[in-house]
């Protein structure tokens, strides 16, 4: 298949790119970095230079490419993840969600695509009591602040996708990333927030979080170019675990110091009430459609062995 990959010079690139070529897929890769252009043609893509929200540039380059597949990893989030940084980040993702969306899927259209894959988001989901979410559990529009404008430009990308006229919309909702290139990384944010034990236990630690390596985040893109009925898949590893116990084994697997703990009025009370839900409330999420409409099986079935070895 003749894929055009928007997003190619994000964390995913080098992860997607080699499984791509391995697959069988020619690889179009967009970027609107003409410095990041060479790293894709020599990952094995055809490079082509410009930015999802210039319409009529983007229609050009996809009728050039002439794909079967779109797949769409784009976001324009931050490398530092300080509160005016990442608020900025949110609007400007938000913006890639919607208006980027809609650009890629009548480009695809009228180049002759037939399938789009995308990235959403399996913790943008509404709090409920117990148990993992499922695709048809609802997003959290009606959120705090954060929340609800996050959940908003989720839902707006996936009902685009879904609703897609002519093309076969595939959205993979996925836990959170970890590996090389990801904030998780030895370099990245949250690890040096780690370090500077600046990511602690709220509460209890009772939010559950879903992770997923690189790899298998690849893993999943490329199966879901040949698998899978028009829908929602969350992409998440097999084990969902509360923050009072991934926060501690990330920070052993960085050679830290052991996290503090805090109340969780505090935390709302500086990071808002976004920031609590996550740490609190937050549950993790199923993987079991996935599993049996994509084949995904994860390389990395746990962040506990993970953690470890990407680290």
């Amino acid at each position: 298949m003749r894929v055009f990959f928007a997003g190619a010079s994000g964390a995913i690139g080098p992860h997607l790119l080699p499984q791509l070529r391995d697959a069988g897929h020619e690889v179009v890769a967009l970027t609107r970095t003409p410095a990041k252009a060479e790293a894709l043609r020599e990952q094995g893509a055809e490079p082509v230079v410009c930015d999802v929200l210039d319409v009529g540039a983007l229609r050009d380059a996809v009728a050039a490419a002439k794909p079967e597949g779109i797949v769409h990893h784009l976001t324009d989030l931050p490398q530092r993840m300080t509160p005016g940084e990442m608020k900025e980040g949110l609007e400007r993702t938000n913006r890639v969600r919607t208006e980027g969306t809609a650009n890629l899927i009548a480009a695809g259209r009228e180049a002759g695509a037939t399938r789009i894959v995308a990235q959403s988001i399996a913790f943008a989901y509404a709090p409920k009591p117990s148990g993992l979410f499922e695709e048809s559990d609802p997003l959290y529009v009606d959120g705090p602040t954060g929340a609800a404008e996050t959940a908003a430009g989720v839902a707006e990308l996936e009902r685009q996708v879904t609703n897609a006229d002519g093309l076969e919309g595939v959205v993979l909702r996925f836990g959170f990333w970890y590996g090389p290139g990801t904030a998780y990384a030895p370099d990245g944010h949250w690890a040096e927030e780690v370090r500077r034990r600046r990511l602690p236990i709220v509460g209890d630690g009772s939010g559950i979080w879903s992770f997923v390596h690189v790899d298998d985040v690849a893993a999943a893109t490329v199966a879901a170019l040949d698998r899978g009925e028009t829908g929602v898949y969350n992409i998440a590893d097999d084990d969902p675990a509360p923050a009072r116990e991934w926060i501690p084994v990330y920070a052993e697997a960085l050679g830290a110091e052991r996290p503090r703990r805090v109340p969780t009025f505090l935390v709302r009370m500086v990071a808002g009430p976004y920031a609590a839900y996550l740490a609190r409330d937050l549950r993790g999420a199923s993987n079991e459609k996935a599993k049996r409409e994509l084949g995904f099986e994860p390389r990395w079935p746990s962040w506990r062995r993970g953690f470890t070895e990407a680290l």
